[in-house]
């Protein structure tokens, strides 16, 4: 019983944790990627192929509350990798590259300073803000602030020297993982800088919407395929050279495998649990055997077949029961350890026990008491008196 409780509370951890890790950046988002071919398939990246059609100018676009108006936040972005550095320090780190609408979209606490302006962002500005890991890695046992602190970053395609200088102006408190990606483990600079000066391109990676409300999410998507499809020319679905992921879609798929998981878990649970039932079934026939003098006592003063039954049925699921108690108090023990452990492994792990895991778990441990004694009490039941007595 133990099993049943442990498996059920580790999948609605994992559940929980998986769905924490979509929910975390924000709700209510929408996601545009450049696409093509089928948008439930693999990303076209994966074959190599390399799509240029969305532009900061679809992101201006989708900003007309006119078309778009349930749209809070619209924020274009490029990713990539890089080294940044100061003095002598050096971190390879992931950075970003967006606008100043991010704080908008996205759900994030400044530690100190601020996030770059509109101004700073038109104007190119070369400032950066620091992921709290990174400004740990740079500037820890300095003793100097990093607001401020000019650094250096630097692509692995890049031919200048110490690479573009930037000046830190906000750090971001700690905010964990989400999609499983370390959020503290990022830098975020100015659209241009991270687009043109560090990846070289003319073409963005994707397009962040926040949505005012759950209930404009279908409303939203189809206006912003309106826009796209206007901007970008496409009079045919196999012309659509992008996707809109659904923040939403994300956790209902999220939702159904996690679901199938604890589905596959609990089925392995009942595994162990019949393996427990011929324990069970092997005991009651050793007992069976080892009271058949007293079974024929029994019947020899009068006890019927039905009392020997319901006698070793009793016991059966007395044994069991007793058992399943047992189970239950290991199982909340051992799901609260893991639940502890997780977390201080910086997880967001629910500790999640339901009555009905507890009450599946009671019920299955008499059932399987049940089940597995009806045999061992049926052949006690059907002994001869006569033979019983005489058996050594």
């Amino acid at each position: 019983m133990a099993g049943v409780i442990i498996i059920i509370a580790l999948g609605a951890g994992a559940q929980s944790l998986v769905l924490g890790q979509v929910t975390k950046l924000g709700s209510n988002l929408l996601y545009v990627q450049p696409w093509h071919g089928d948008e439930n398939g693999p990303p076209s990246t994966l074959f190599g192929i390399t799509i240029t059609t969305l532009t900061n100018e679809d992101a201006d676009a989708l900003r007309d509350t006119g078309r778009v108006p349930h749209a809070v936040a619209v924020n274009p972005s490029v990713q990539g990798t890089a080294t940044v550095s100061w003095g002598k320090q050096s971190v390879d780190t992931n950075f970003t590259g967006t606008d100043y609408n991010y704080p908008k979209g996205v759900n994030f606490t400044l530690g100190e300073g601020q996030f770059f302006s509109e101004q700073e962002d038109r104007g190119d500005a070369n400032v950066i803000v620091l992921g709290s890991t990174v400004a740990d890695e740079l500037f820890s046992g300095s003793g100097v602030d990093p607001l401020g602190q000019v650094i250096k970053i630097k692509t692995a395609s890049q031919k200048e020297v110490g690479g573009i200088p930037l000046r830190v102006i906000g750090v971001i408190a700690s905010r964990g993982s989400s999609f499983f990606v370390d959020q503290d483990d990022m830098v975020f600079m100015p659209l241009n800088i991270g687009e043109k000066q560090l990846l070289g391109i003319h073409y963005i990676q994707g397009i962040g919407i926040k949505v005012d409300s759950a209930e404009a999410m279908t409303q939203t998507e189809n206006d912003i395929k309106a826009v796209l499809n206007e901007r970008h020319h496409i009079r045919q679905d196999i012309d659509v050279d992008y996707v809109i992921r659904n923040q939403t879609d994300a956790i209902n798929i999220l939702g159904s495998i996690t679901n199938a998981l604890k589905l596959f878990l609990t089925a392995m649970a009942g595994i162990a649990l019949v393996v427990g039932g011929i324990g069970i079934l092997n005991i009651m026939l050793a007992t069976v055997a080892e009271r058949t003098r007293e079974i024929g006592l029994r019947k020899a003063v009068g006890a019927n077949d039905k009392a020997i039954r319901n006698q070793f049925l009793f016991e059966a699921g007395t044994l069991t029961s007793l058992g399943g108690i047992f189970g239950i108090i290991v199982g909340v023990v051992v799901s609260y350890l893991i639940s502890l452990l997780m977390r201080a492994l910086g997880y967001d792990w629910a500790f999640v026990i339901s009555i009905t895991s507890v009450a599946l778990a009671v019920g299955v441990s008499v059932l399987t008491g049940v089940i597995f004694g009806l045999y061992p009490a049926f052949k006690a039941a059907k002994l001869n008196p006569i033979d019983a007595l005489r058996y050594e």
